[in-house]
């Protein structure tokens, strides 16, 4: 009998069409739900390859400790994978990020370490160097590891052209790492240079997880501005408003950094008059529940409307 492991399951996440939040002839919007991956997000596509490469390459062996910085999703699937293919992980993250998140990693068998809130991600990716230099451990680096954008060359990318027949004409994502945009540009525009890559990233007063501005110092080495056609800025009221808006006119629990890709893709939508846009759904929604994204006092009001 021929048996699989739980890693045989990334990838090859469903395409669904959103039916409520955009009625328009001549346009769809496809939205490709990388919740349904093992631990739950985009990120085991990225969080399998570099350390399946690493491995592959020799640079690290079983038993090898890693370290790496994350927000929380790529710290999720690297505990997972990790595991997984035999070595162990030291994730740094901000104090703040969810509680769901970081007992996730635990669970997984990672150890998890806390950097001071008001020093963000670039606090913990700084501990993360120290460590790796300190303690000798081999540090991933999401952020300059061309891995990551290759998950996406050779899944995410060619999975979108296969399930829209060739047919998708916008690519829309939000940006952390830019992993995602970066490989599924790469691929996409192998297919068809036409077809027109979107990046989203937050306002100048917002903050989203998951999605970055970064300053000029900390810029993910694997980001190639060329690569992206367009850029759409969203804020994090618009963010959190269409992420309330796919749990309920379209039944998608996802994160906020879903709900600014989803805004992004409407305004694309909106502006053409024939097409077929893509957006990803970075993860589910269920690893927010301690915050507010979906306690708010006049979304439970709203909620309580539409139930009467």
């Amino acid at each position: 009998m021929k048996t699989k492991s739980i890693v045989d399951f990334v990838g090859n996440t469903p395409l669904v069409e959103a039916k409520s939040i955009l009625k328009k002839e001549g346009v769809k919007l496809l939205l490709k739900l990388e919740g349904n991956n093992p631990g739950g997000s985009v990120k085991d596509r990225a969080a399998y390859n570099m350390i399946y490469e690493a491995i592959k390459r020799r640079n690290i062996k079983e038993g090898d400790t890693l370290v790496e910085a994350t927000s929380g999703n790529t710290g999720i699937a690297l505990a997972l994978m990790a595991r997984q293919l035999g070595v162990k992980m030291i994730l740094v993250l901000p104090e703040n990020s969810t509680e769901e998140r970081i007992k996730t990693m635990r669970s997984y068998g990672a150890e998890v370490i806390l950097t001071p809130q008001e020093l963000g991600m670039e606090g913990a990716r700084d501990l993360a160097l120290e460590l790796k230099y300190k303690k000798g451990y081999f540090r991933l680096n999401q952020f300059d590891n061309h891995d990551n954008s290759r998950a996406h060359y050779k899944t995410t990318g060619p999975e979108i052209w296969r399930d829209t027949e060739g047919e998708i004409t916008h690519f829309v994502s939000a940006m952390g790492t830019t992993g995602t945009i970066m490989g599924v540009s790469d691929y996409l525009k192998e297919q068809n240079q036409e077809v027109t890559i979107v990046g989203v990233q937050p306002d100048s007063d917002s903050r989203i997880p998951g999605i970055r501005k970064w300053p000029k110092d900390y810029t993910p080495m694997i980001f190639k501005p060329t690569k992206i056609d367009a850029v759409e800025e969203v804020s994090e009221k618009q963010a959190k408003q269409m992420t309330r808006r796919l749990a309920r006119e379209e039944g998608i629990f996802a994160g906020m950094s879903s709900g600014g890709a989803v805004h992004a893709a409407l305004q694309v939508a909106n502006r053409i008059d024939k097409g077929v846009v893509v957006a990803i759904i970075c993860d589910r929604g269920d690893r927010y529940l301690s915050s507010d994204l979906f306690q708010e006092e006049k979304y439970l009001e709203n909620a309580v409307e539409i139930e009467k």
